[in-house]
């Protein structure tokens, strides 16, 4: 079966085109490149704005503090379980700006293509992105397009900024956290970045692992509308949960101490750590958070984390300290005390 037919039959078909797979001409600027923009792109993410198709979008904001972020996603495999590029390139930005209690508004996109990508796979990605956009409630207003020769670049690449506003008397700040603070996930850890590693190094286990990228605006507005007093939000990318909560205890000059038992792991994620001899802890997440919250509202915060489908598995796993400032120890289940440090240096190269 061929690519063309393979996508035949989807919710988005793949359009007609006159090649199979991107050319260096559809960077060009000419004819294949408007072909490539107005049968590909703009059916996916036609707005006001990116319908004008101009060197930039003009938009009207809501009063508020603005949230800003980019990032550039070059995962390997390009299709993994739970996810593909295009899903995760969206959700990670909006989970950048949402964490700082923003509402993610826009987002831009910027394309850099290798000479030979079938454009089966291109149209998969992008109708992936149009998903996790709708899904998300943000819109495409600009971006761009490259074509690089083959072995420039490995398939695809694609870097996503995004623009949210934060309401007012909303203030999160890594420096925030206070002794007698509670720390909260809201779910299990390790799940994505064990996909991808799964895929890339073809292993198989007895269950399957999926990614778990999602976008987690809305779990922040309910657990910002939840009453709890929120010091700190993080999604807990690369570097994992260990990373994040050094980088708050360094910011705040607390300690933070977690309970090994209550951290929330998959046994199918814990054993390819065992196997792969990884930290579940310092393994990518992309569609958990982590919070910090006053010590009095963790359970408000909790409960609320866990009436919403993407915090249905959440825990509270430790608390903020004012001993051993700017470091994070866990206590383990046999009852002693362990540092939890900062990888030294990427266990998981090209997981986003």
């Amino acid at each position: 079966m061929n690519d063309r037919a393979k996508f035949q039959g989807l919710n988005c078909p793949l359009p007609f085109l006159n090649h199979d797979t991107v050319q260096l001409a559809h960077g060009a600027g000419g004819r294949l490149s408007a072909e490539l923009i107005e049968k590909m792109i703009l059916p996916r993410f036609s707005s006001a704005e990116l319908d004008c198709l101009e060197d930039q979008a003009v938009l009207d904001l809501p009063p508020g503090r603005v949230a800003f972020s980019t990032d550039t996603f070059v995962v390997d495999p390009i299709f993994f379980p739970g996810g593909d590029i295009g899903d995760l390139a969206v959700n990670g930005t909006v989970n950048d700006v949402a964490m700082s209690g923003a509402e993610p508004l826009v987002l831009s996109v910027g394309l850099v293509l290798e000479e030979g990508l079938p454009l089966a796979d291109l149209h998969r990605i992008l109708c992936s992105m149009e998903r996790a956009a709708r899904a998300a409630g943000v819109r495409m207003v600009t971006g761009d397009t490259k074509v690089v020769g083959r072995g420039s670049c490995d398939r695809i690449f694609i870097n996503t900024s995004g623009l949210g506003v934060i309401p007012a008397g909303v203030s999160l700040s890594a420096s925030s956290l206070q002794p007698g603070d509670a720390v909260l996930v809201s779910g299990t850890l390790g799940d994505h970045g064990m996909a991808v590693m799964s895929r890339r190094e073809g292993l198989s286990f007895a269950a399957d692992i999926r990614s778990d990228t999602a976008a987690l605006n809305p779990l922040v507005r309910a657990l910002l509308d939840g009453g709890a007093a929120v010091r700190a939000l993080r999604d807990p990318t690369r570097g994992g949960l260990a990373t994040t909560l050094n980088e708050f205890a360094a910011a705040s000059r607390v300690g933070i101490e977690l309970n090994e038992d209550a951290i929330p792991v998959r046994d199918e994620v814990r054993g390819a750590c065992e196997i792969l001899g990884i930290d579940p802890l310092c393994v990518a997440n992309e569609g958990k958070l982590v919070a910090v919250v006053a010590g009095r509202d963790a359970e408000t915060a909790l409960a609320t984390l866990l009436r919403h489908p993407l915090g249905s598995e959440a825990r509270i796993i430790g608390r903020v300290l004012d001993t051993h400032p700017g470091l994070v120890v866990m206590r383990t289940a046999l009852g002693a005390e362990r540092i939890v440090d900062m990888p030294l240096g990427e266990q998981l190269p090209r997981i986003c």
